[in-house]
Formats: structure tokens, C-alpha cells, sequence
């Protein structure tokens, strides 16, 4: 036990804590070669967002809550920073793994790289090639600072290569998101979301608006286009907290009947109501995933993909729209179209990604210990 390795994973929302689950999981297999330590960040700081997605997803508590809650980027990748390294002093972890692209990412790999600690990215080399997006930055300097960088998709290691990565930090090991899904299959199955809700499987679309451009225009007109679809095939739309804020800021209350505005559900029934929904229109990035391997229609309601993977034309199901909420008016006729395409699974996308994580680990430290000078 005395040459246990500590690993420490940040996680502070929705998909990290789906992608550092299943990683969790594993490493709980081998308590004799590791120690797992979680800190939740806060980013989403509401409950239904945050709590009920550890509980699902079998985590368990937190070692270290946060709690920087929202702001603006700046100050939420400050607080993060400022709240984390009396964390990091304290647990002195061999491997801090930062999951994902959000400020929480961003902010843990900065200061655990400032204080000489080892960084893994899980989910490194995506690119959207726009850096108007505060997630590409994150992605960025997050990879640029890592030891350990785990892709889950071929254009990753091409757009690290390209970065200047060392080839042999780079490790192909499949996407832990799926691992998750995999793994809550049983639960999604039995789960019922759909006739809870009054819906016909296979005929409804599920929507998710949560990017920064809800906060203005961007949301009224898509709710308007919405209800309009609605008339042609019933909707349902779990409403994220930001976007209820400015739903709130703009008077938006409800939508017709066959508009479903539903508070923030938990990963079961959110993946319940995927997997039996006749599409999905979204502006998240995981959902892009997810819908690919469950080989349910995706619209992406975003200027571009960072997971070309996913797209209809390289096997996925997901077809970028842009941030247009015009367009959301063709998605009867797209789901229509969807229907005639096929689709396959990306290579390595098979429920085993946190396995192979733990194992480039075990590796890490076997290499580490033999490059050791002798005492």
C-alpha cells in the first residue's frame, strides 16, 4: 500500500463529471496502486446541474467542494485557481486529471502545472478552430500543459501533433463519456422518461440552449421557431439554468402544450428521453457524442463541431446547423431525411476508455519509477 499513487481529478460540471465517473470506477478496482481524490469546482453550482449527476452516476460526495459558483470567465477561472492550490498543497496528488474544456479545466491545469504537478487531459486534441469560443481556449491551454493527454477520436492526435506535442504523451484510449453510458445502460433502459412525460417513443425531438448566446436575441427567436416546430412533432426541453435566466430576463414563461419546458433533469431520465426521442437539437458537445453511439439523429444549433467524429458525412449522426435559430425550422424535414442514413460507432467508443486510461497510468509510474536515480 505504501507505494499507492494519488490521483486527483477536478471536475465542476455536467459532462466532467460523466467523463471522470467512469475513471473513478476503475480506480476503485485497484486500491492496492491508487487513491482517487475528487474536488467539484462549483462551476454549476445548481443542484439538479451538480449533486444529483455525482449521485447518479455513483461517484459518491466530493473530497473537496468549491463552491466558486457563476460569474464571468474571469472570475470563475480565478476562483478556481485561488480555491484550488491550498487543495493541491494539501493532498500533494502524483496526477492531477483535468476532464473536458470547461473554466474549471482551464483553471486546474494552470495551477497544478505552476505548483510542477503532472497533468492529464482526458478528452485533449479537440479543436474547433475558433477561438471565439471560450471552450477552445480552455481546450488549449489545458493540452499545452499536460503530460498525459487521452483523445478519444484520430483528429486529436493530428491537432496535437501539429501543436508540437510529444508523440508519446499521446494515448488513444477511447472516450470515457461512452464508458458512462455504457455502464447506465440498465438504468437509461428501465427508466421510462418518456411516458412520464406523456411522450410517444420515438416521436418527439429533445432540445438543449445553454451556450453563451442565449443571453440574448438568440433565445426569443429560437423559442419562436420552437413553438412552430412543436405543431409538427412534440418537444421537450430540459431548460439549463442560464438558459432559464434569460428566459426569465425577457419574460418568456411557456410555450404551447407541445412545447415541454422542463426543469433540469438528472443523467437517467436526460438519457431516457435521448435514446427514445426521434432526434435531438442541441448546442452542447457531449450530446454530439452520445447521440452517435445511441445512432440517434443530432442538430447542431453551433457555428462548428470540435468532434468531426460525430458527423453524419464521417459515420456519425450529427449535422452542424450553425448558430442560426432560423434553421431550427428544418428539423422536421432533417429527421425526416435522418431516418435513411447510416451510421456507425467510432473505433474505441466500447465502454473500456477508463481501463485503458488506468492502465497508460500504472504504466506512467512504472516508467517514472524506473527512470528514478537509485538511492
Amino acid at each position: 500500500m505504501a507505494n499507492r499513487r494519488k490521483i486527483l481529478s477536478v471536475v465542476g460540471t455536467r459532462p466532467n463529471m460523466m467523463k471522470i465517473a467512469p475513471i473513478a470506477a476503475e480506480l476503485a478496482r485497484r486500491p492496492d496502486e491508487f487513491e482517487h481524490v475528487l474536488v467539484d469546482t462549483g462551476q454549476h453550482y445548481d443542484r439538479e446541474m451538480s449533486e444529483i449527476f455525482l449521485e447518479e452516476l455513483g461517484v459518491g460526495e466530493p473530497d473537496y467542494s468549491l463552491g466558486v459558483g457563476s460569474g464571468s470567465h474571469a472570475q470563475q477561472t480565478a476562483r478556481v485557481m485561488e480555491r484550488l492550490e491550498p487543495v493541491l498543497l494539501e493532498a500533494e496528488p502524483d496526477v492531477v486529471l483535468v476532464p473536458g474544456d470547461v473554466n474549471s479545466t482551464a483553471a486546474a491545469a494552470l495551477t497544478a502545472s505552476k505548483l510542477l504537478l503532472t497533468v492529464a487531459h482526458v478528452e485533449a486534441g479537440l479543436r474547433s478552430f475558433d477561438r471565439t469560443l471560450p471552450e477552445e481556449i480552455n481546450r488549449i491551454v489545458a493540452d499545452q500543459l499536460s503530460r498525459l493527454l487521452f483523445i478519444h477520436s484520430p483528429e486529436g492526435w493530428d491537432n496535437l501533433i501539429a501543436e508540437g506535442v510529444d508523440e508519446a504523451w499521446i494515448h488513444d484510449v477511447g472516450n470515457t463519456m461512452i464508458d458512462s453510458l455504457v455502464a447506465m445502460r440498465p438504468r437509461i433502459e428501465a427508466a421510462q422518461a418518456p411516458e412520464a412525460h406523456g411522450l410517444e417513443r420515438g416521436g418527439y425531438l429533445v432540445v438543449t440552449l445553454h451556450r453563451h448566446w442565449v443571453d440574448g436575441p438568440f433565445l426569443g427567436d429560437a423559442m419562436t421557431r420552437l413553438a412552430e416546430v412543436a405543431e409538427q412533432i412534440p418537444v421537450v426541453f430540459p431548460v439549463h439554468p442560464r438558459a432559464r435566466a434569460a428566459m426569465d430576463a425577457m419574460g418568456i414563461e411557456a410555450g404551447p402544450e407541445r412545447l415541454k419546458m422542463l426543469p433540469p433533469v438528472g443523467y437517467i431520465e436526460f438519457m431516457s428521453l435521448v435514446e427514445n426521442s426521434a432526434g435531438v437539437l442541441t448546442d452542447s458537445g457531449g450530446i454530439q457524442e452520445e447521440t452517435t453511439y445511441l445512432g440517434i439523429p443530432c442538430f447542431t444549433l453551433r457555428p462548428n463541431t470540435e468532434r468531426p467524429v460525430t458527423l453524419v458525412e464521417h459515420g456519425g449522426t450529427n449535422r452542424v446547423l450553425g448558430a442560426n435559430p432560423e434553421r431550427i425550422s428544418e428539423v422536421p424535414s432533417l429527421l425526416a431525411a435522418a431516418r435513411e442514413v447510416e451510421t456507425k460507432v467510432p473505433p474505441r467508443w466500447d465502454g473500456k476508455a477508463s481501463e485503458r486510461i488506468v492502465n497508460v497510468l500504472t504504466r506512467h509510474f512504472l516508467e517514472e519509477r524506473a527512470l528514478a536515480p537509485a538511492r
